[in-house]
């Protein structure tokens, strides 16, 4: 009798466990502009109003995005690029981040983005909306057109053809640090919630100069 009622207690601790595991570990993005910062702990509103207190980890890692212009996207730079896939093969940008030389390679590659990937749970939702993709590579020839830039990169194993119209973000990412978080400034937290609800996060993105970084 003890036996059975030390496996069914077993069990019970062994289902809920990952349960309690993920709720504290899922990570998602809180944006929006700094309002107070105290002790580590960066109070963020949102464009609605709404006011998130969120802890920074003691590893948090702050990155700037520096606005650029198209001008930036020369042969030899390597960026990532959030894009959307058209019939035609070609991608088209969304958003466009810089890499400073130390972090050349960073991610190379191509593949779903976090946010297309999401979207692909859903059978009819993969078929009826395009998949938004990202791709960091290097630019191996630009093309100027009237409505912008025809980017095409080379990652290792492929490349891309990609469509980045002239009001597309162009950002550079660069290593910042906690002092970069200051109010009013604009940010994008990746915060993992808690099995108490609060947020912590182990990666900011802040607007450099007040801009507001892209998504």
């Amino acid at each position: 009798m003890q036996s059975q009622a030390f496996a069914v207690l077993a069990a019970l601790v062994f289902s809920s466990g990952p349960a309690t595991v993920q709720a504290q570990t899922t990570p998602s993005r809180i944006h929006g502009e700094i309002v107070a910062i105290d002790h580590g702990v960066l109070r963020i509103r949102s464009a609605s109003g709404e006011e998130t207190p969120i802890t920074l980890a003691r590893s948090a890692r702050v990155t700037q995005r520096v606005p650029l212009t198209l001008e930036a996207l020369q042969p030899g730079v390597f960026l990532g690029t959030t894009a959307i896939a058209q019939p035609d093969g070609t991608l088209l940008a969304s958003e466009v981040h810089i890499f400073p030389e130390e972090r050349r390679g960073t991610g190379e590659g191509h593949r779903p983005s976090s946010d297309g990937a999401s979207t692909m749970t859903n059978a009819t939702v993969k078929q009826s909306q395009p998949v938004s993709t990202m791709t960091n590579a290097t630019v191996a020839g630009v093309s100027a057109t009237p409505g912008g830039r025809v980017l095409h990169l080379t990652y290792h194993g492929g490349e891309k053809t990609v469509i980045v119209p002239a009001n597309t973000p162009v950002v550079l990412s660069k290593e910042s640090d906690r002092s970069a978080l200051k109010r009013g400034e604009h940010v994008i937290a990746t915060v993992a919630r808690g099995a108490d609800g609060s947020y912590v996060a182990d990666r900011v993105s802040v607007g450099a100069n007040g801009s507001i970084p892209p998504l």
